[in-house]
């Protein structure tokens, strides 16, 4: 998958882990490997104008998705592979986004994780307009938030582990490289 980040907000964002989550969020719904996602990061003036201008509504908000091909999340099995495509375009205010964390009194990393995935999911067709659609989007993008934790405190534990092994094996005096007397095979 190809995601393309711009930060144009003039705040500092945890861009990589927006690219992991956003990466992992379209892994999840079955997304294929070679789709686009263009994600932008803006302050609020420019969220503001993109709100007023798509949603007729006024001030800033905190994610906007622009979609681009139609994709349907996990498609028929009879259906023909449908390619790569350009998902579409999510735009993040972290400004906003920093302000709805407070409020909600968890992390601004945190924050952008959840817009990330609720902008992929906007990308994919979902929507929250009626209350069925809003408990089937909102319970998706809470599993595949609380599927991303895992697999990352995973990662986290496998790495700290590597880290132990690597230690103990140095300090039994392997270190695992070739033509050293501790790497002898």
């Amino acid at each position: 998958m190809s995601i393309e980040l711009f930060n144009e907000s003039g705040q500092d964002a945890p861009e990589e882990q927006i690219i992991e989550v956003a990466r992992f969020a379209m892994g999840a719904m079955d997304v294929h490997q070679a789709a686009e996602l263009s994600i932008q990061l803006v302050d609020l003036d420019a969220m503001a104008d993109l709100h007023v201008q798509w949603m007729d509504l006024p001030g800033p908000t905190d994610v906007m998705s622009f979609p681009m091909d139609e994709l349907t999340p996990g498609g028929r099995p009879d259906a023909a592979d449908p390619g790569p495509a350009m998902l579409g375009d999510i735009v993040l205010c972290p400004a906003f986004a920093a302000d709805q964390a407070k409020k909600q009194r968890h992390s601004y990393e945190h924050e952008l994780a959840v817009l990330t995935v609720h902008g992929v999911l906007h990308l994919l067709g979902f929507d929250h307009a009626e209350p069925e659609e809003e408990k089937e989007m909102f319970g998706l993008q809470n599993q595949i938030l609380a599927d991303w934790y895992d697999a990352r405190a995973e990662r986290a534990d496998e790495r700290r582990q590597a880290e132990k092994d690597g230690r103990l094996l140095r300090d039994v005096g392997f270190d695992g490289r070739p033509g050293t007397e501790s790497g002898r095979g």
